[in-house]
């Protein structure tokens, strides 16, 4: 039943607002009844119907309740706390989170009554809350721009940061959910580049976006260890995928299968990189992983790696033979290429023709003759290796051996003049002998063709800012692999603090490596078959390190941590 506005008597906000002039009674007592009726605050309804001046009301409030008003313009968006109250509540309410104290979460209001908002808040949050008066037309327009920001993640996005970047992609039709107008939307082209600037900036190796039944998030991998880096709404992530697929001249309508393409970035005319995209249908959407690809990085220089001075002297020696086979093994993201492309530059002069087959090619180096191997049209590595051989090579290298057929075409290579380069997947360097023979290689071409063998790792990089001393009782440090002359000459470990100028406590990372010269001796056990436990004893009985003792090294040095040793080499 319709309450009749003649039985209404003014109280509180209302009266003040006809005492102040604000209003005549007739229109707040309209007002009032219409604002209860709808369940919304009197003063949201008052300015939604452009009744009243909401810089008026805000201080005729102000007034009535002894407080102050506060200007929210000098809130930016990415002052306000993130995702720490819901995005209904909020909606509901008409109230912002500005900040937090401790315990004690600070409430923008344009209704200092509206007591329900901070009672809902306050079970939502598990948080105390303060009420903040604030004007209402600019609280709204406040809480529509924070919304924006957490859910896209494009309120901080710099027009200038993102001036003379490029990037290469295709042109591609959607016959699915997501329109050609969509993908090239201005914010979603903004979100991704800026993903990608960011990733470059921060020394990423991976970007991952990945949706989910709620959220859909974003990692970086850095210095070896992922971290989400952001969380947009999850209505994006078509958008973003597709952006993503666009740009690396994939299909966009096809999202059954992976895919893999590949995207240039021009940051400048001088610099440019590329990423290695690869997408993988999931339950919520499709995953893409970004690989970050700079050739600057082959270019280092090996004493940049982190050899030490043997390890390195022994692979200069190698890369002079006019013949043989280096191999490089170690899991996933090991740094394998770069050590070999490392090798590669050592050798990319006028006189040399070198020839590579990769899937896919990751570093582009001018001088050099690279081929994607396409299983899809025939083009495997092994036909890759055929075709090398008839263009007159001095040095060849494969990306991965993975079957009998290629590793014996690379050791017909290796033991008929050329230099071979390649990879592959095993633990340790005595572990890739005992693969090839298991392959079916036989042990005499393993013997002579093989010159040297690195296995490695990445650890991460101990930050030269705030690294602190650790004290480690002397059976500690014996158990963990040090040797009792290494202790009584007398070291200092040092372990992560962090800081502002790294990633909780390291920055960077440094190569670990067992670099083992295929000797008389480990040759004559590889041809009577010796297991991949005898030819380690023997390796390091002729005084080539294993991983292990390589890793207690670079913690001797303080360039790591122990528990970082432990965490990437295990004996």
């Amino acid at each position: 039943m319709a309450t009749n506005k003649s039985n209404v008597t003014l109280t509180g906000l209302a009266r003040r607002f006809v005492e102040d002039g604000l209003l005549d009674e007739a229109t707040a007592k309209d007002a009032f009844l219409q604002a209860s009726q709808n369940r919304i605050p009197l003063i949201t309804y008052l300015v939604q119907n452009n009744l009243a001046d909401s810089r008026g009301l805000a201080f005729s409030a102000a007034m009535e309740f002894g407080v102050s008003v506060l200007d929210l313009g000098a809130f930016l968006p990415e002052m306000l706390p993130e995702k720490i109250v819901d995005e209904k509540l909020v909606r509901k309410h008409n109230a912002l989170p500005l900040y937090k104290r401790g315990n004690r979460l600070f409430i923008a209001v344009s209704d200092p009554t509206n007591i329900q908002a901070l009672d809902e808040i306050k079970f939502n949050t598990g948080l105390s809350t303060d009420a903040v008066l604030v004007d209402d037309a600019k609280l709204r327009e406040s809480i529509d721009k924070y919304l924006e920001s957490q859910d896209t993640t494009m309120g901080d996005l710099d027009d200038a940061d993102l001036e003379g970047v490029e990037t290469e992609g295709g042109d591609g039709e959607d016959d699915g959910a997501v329109s050609a107008t969509e993908v090239d939307d201005a914010p979603i082209v903004k979100y991704v580049n800026k993903m990608l600037l960011d990733a470059i900036r921060g020394g990423a190796s991976d970007i991952h976006f990945e949706p989910y039944e709620k959220i859909y998030r974003v990692r970086y991998r850095t210095d070896g260890m992922l971290k989400e880096m952001s969380r947009p709404s999850i209505k994006l992530a078509p958008k973003i995928s597709a952006r993503v697929k666009i740009m690396a001249q994939l299909d966009i309508s096809e999202r059954r299968v992976p895919q893999d393409g590949r995207i240039k970035m021009k940051l400048s005319k001088t610099k440019a990189i590329d990423f290695r995209v690869n997408t993988l249908p999931t339950l919520w959407g499709e995953k893409i992983v970004l690989r970050i690809l700079d050739p600057s990085q082959a270019k280092m220089g090996i004493d940049a790696l982190g050899y030490e001075e043997d390890q390195k002297q022994l692979y200069l020696d190698a890369l002079k033979q006019p013949q043989g086979m280096i191999l490089v093994t170690g899991p996933t993201g090991s740094g394998k290429t770069v050590s070999l492309y490392t090798g590669l530059n050592i050798l990319n002069t006028a006189e040399i023709n070198i020839s590579t087959a990769e899937d896919p090619a990751e570093i582009n180096l001018e001088g050099i003759n690279q081929v994607n191997v396409n299983t899809k049209v025939g083009l495997g590595f092994a036909e890759a290796l055929r075709a090398f051989l008839r263009q007159d090579p001095d040095v060849i290298m494969v990306g991965e051996i993975r079957d009998l057929e290629t590793a014996n075409i690379a050791i017909k290579a290796a033991q008929t003049g050329h230099m071979v380069l390649s990879t592959l997947h095993t633990n340790s360097a005595a572990e890739t002998l005992t693969r090839m023979m298991n392959m079916g290689v036989p042990a005499f071409n393993i013997a002579t063709s093989v010159s040297l063998i690195i296995a490695q790792r990445l650890g991460r990089r101990l930050c030269a800012a705030c690294k602190e001393p650790l004290k480690v009782p002397t059976e500690i440090l014996l158990e963990e692999g040090f040797t009792q002359e290494q202790i009584d000459t007398g070291f200092t470990l040092y372990r992560p603090k962090g800081c502002d100028k790294c990633n909780g406590g390291y920055k960077g990372r440094v190569g670990i490596y067992e670099v083992v010269k295929i000797t008389d001796e480990l040759a004559n056990m590889i041809m009577e078959e010796a297991s991949s436990i005898q030819i380690a004893k023997q390796a390091q009985a002729q005084g080539f390190r294993n991983l292990r003792q390589s890793a207690l090294r670079k913690v001797i040095e303080g360039v790591t941590s122990l528990e970082e040793a432990n965490r990437v080499t295990k004996d």
